[in-house]
């Protein structure tokens, strides 16, 4: 894991306890949905905003397809939430998806206003000034993005806002280790309620109590807790293990979407190859150039991803094979390179010319459709304690993400929120933040066994993929189980004998979400969405069409 440069070893310096920070707000994560939250929060009062590394490092900017939202007379807000229930097989909430879908175009409008360098359309006679892409379970154009690397377009975007104004302080390379609640730091409070959180500064090696009036998990999710995945090694789990060990609800960990087209190259780390290939006209073939989807689904490459990547799970058990292929070469050079150029570029630099050649691909852990529980306001049922973009579980999608919905949930998500906390405010301005304790090393030392660390990271990823994975059954999920606890308790153990490090924290919160997601997965005895069981090849509406619910 890539640390921070500093002019000397931060493990030679020791950890100590450092001061409190107090601030009105205080927004863990800087993705597309903390950032976007944080210059609307800014306009109520001063923002802290926590990164584990740099700013522009989060799942966010990898985000290549772009935003769904309604923009041609074509489409419909009815089609949009059609599609998101169908994709989300029986679990959307559908008042929080006509919700979300409706808030869709004033998101985008407000993103153009603030410079988004999207993609224009290249028909001047066109309705709608902004190119719209086409990706799998949509049944129209409704994507809009900026070439293929839209999250990376939005967040410079936020990023350069962000710098500039007075009331926001961003603070990269700080890693939160907990919460602060009032049930564990000042139990005579009659509820629940979050005072911030304790975090480490990496560069100087401290521990920070950071205070403040509202709290806001924006984390992300927990894709490396799989062994192959499309996320950047920040994706945790952190801000569900926390909010977890705060008292919080969590629901749907089952649901784990795995992208079907993760590049598969031994150079290219977690490099996606973005589901608008095949919204563009991408086909999906064997090793031996066979189009296996035809007698998968109707749809073919456009189906959703759930589908597709059960598809070629299955292709590549039948065959014995490592990976399959996509090909857009039939597209023509001028048009692979004008629409896709971050992935032709990146595939060039590999040696693979996508304007003529297929592409290796295989599926990939992608994002989570479980989380923190909240309502469609971001509350968490903890008091002063918000949540939203991946880390959240708001009921919008259900079983399975529709595509591009992820980065529109992280903007809509940022008003609701908003929202609620300026309604909140002439009461929320008013608390006077308790006496809390600062953070207690004890006799705790340095670890002088690292390698510990690195090898639980791996064991968990590997036991995750193997029973936890595309396909799952009742005798792969009991060994995952009972492997996870040990882990857990090795980890326990461990943990409080040393200072905290970033690596010691991902790992212990990696663990959590593990035991959480294996639970939710033994208690759902159908098949459905993401969900597939050997054990339960059927979908179950009697029993099973409800979350899974953690309290």
């Amino acid at each position: 894991m890539d640390m921070p440069a500093t002019d000397i070893d931060p493990d030679l310096v020791p950890v100590r306890v450092g001061s409190e920070r107090e601030f009105d707000f205080l927004v863990v994560g800087s993705g597309i949905a903390g950032a976007c939250l944080a210059l609307k929060l800014a306009n109520l009062g001063t923002v802290a905003i926590l990164s584990k590394e740099v700013f522009l490092e989060s799942n966010s900017s990898y985000a290549q397809g772009g935003i769904a939202s309604v923009f041609s007379t074509g489409d419909s807000f009815e089609d949009h939430i059609r599609d998101t229930v169908v994709a989300g097989a029986g679990l959307c909430h559908e008042d929080v998806v006509a919700k979300t879908v409706s808030a869709g175009p004033r998101a985008i409008r407000e993103l153009i206003g603030q410079g988004v360098p999207f993609t224009p359309n290249d028909d001047r006679n066109a309705e709608f000034a902004f190119h719209l892409t086409r990706e799998g379970g949509h049944s129209a154009r409704r994507v809009i993005h900026a070439a293929d690397l839209t999250g990376k377009a939005v967040q410079e975007t936020f990023r350069r806002h962000i710098f500039e104004n007075k009331n926001i302080t961003v603070l990269e390379f700080h890693t939160c280790i907990d919460l602060i609640v009032t049930d564990k730091a000042c139990p005579d409070f009659s509820r629940n309620r979050c005072l911030g959180a304790y975090v480490l500064d990496e560069k100087k090696r401290t521990i920070h109590s950071f205070l403040a009036k509202g709290t806001f998990l924006a984390t992300g999710g927990h894709g490396k807790l799989y062994l192959y995945t499309s996320n950047p090694n920040g994706a945790s789990g952190d801000g569900v293990a926390m909010a977890w060990r705060a008292g919080a609800r969590v629901a749907n960990l089952e649901f784990m979407q795995f992208h079907p087209t993760c590049l598969f190259n031994p150079k290219a780390k977690s490099f996606l190859i973005s589901e608008a290939v095949r919204g563009e006209g991408g086909i999906l073939l064997s090793r031996s150039g066979r189009r296996f989807l035809e007698t998968v689904d109707s749809r073919m490459e456009l189906a959703p991803r759930d589908i597709v990547a059960r598809a070629i799970d299955a292709e590549l058990k039948r065959t014995g094979e490592s990976h399959v292929l996509l090909d857009i070469s039939h597209k023509g050079r001028d048009f692979v390179e004008s629409h896709f150029p971050n992935i032709y570029r990146r595939c060039t630099e590999l040696g693979i010319d996508i304007a003529k050649e297929a592409i290796p691909v295989v599926p990939a852990a992608h994002y989570s459709c479980g989380g923190v529980v909240t309502d469609a306001r971001g509350r968490t049922g903890i008091k002063a304690l918000w949540a939203l973009g991946e880390v959240a579980c708001t009921g919008l999608h259900g079983a399975n993400r529709l595509a591009s919905n992820s980065l529109l949930e992280g903007l809509v998500f940022a008003q609701f929120v908003h929202d609620d906390v300026a309604s909140l405010w002439p009461d929320l301005k008013q608390f006077r933040t308790p006496r809390v304790p600062s953070w207690l090393l004890g006799k705790a030392g340095e670890s002088d066994e690292l390698v510990v660390v690195q090898h639980l990271w791996d064991e968990i990823r590997r036991t995750m993929w193997n029973y936890v994975g595309i396909v799952r059954s009742d005798k792969r999920l009991a060994r995952a189980e009972a492997r996870i606890h040990v882990i857990c308790q090795e980890i326990e153990n461990y943990y409080w004998d040393v200072v905290p490090r970033r690596d010691l924290l991902e790992v212990r919160n990696l663990a959590t979400v593990a035991m959480l997601t294996v639970k939710c997965a033994r208690s759902r005895k159908e098949s459905r969405g993401i969900h597939c069981s050997l054990d339960y090849p059927f979908v179950d509406d009697a029993h099973f069409r409800k979350d899974t619910v953690l309290s």
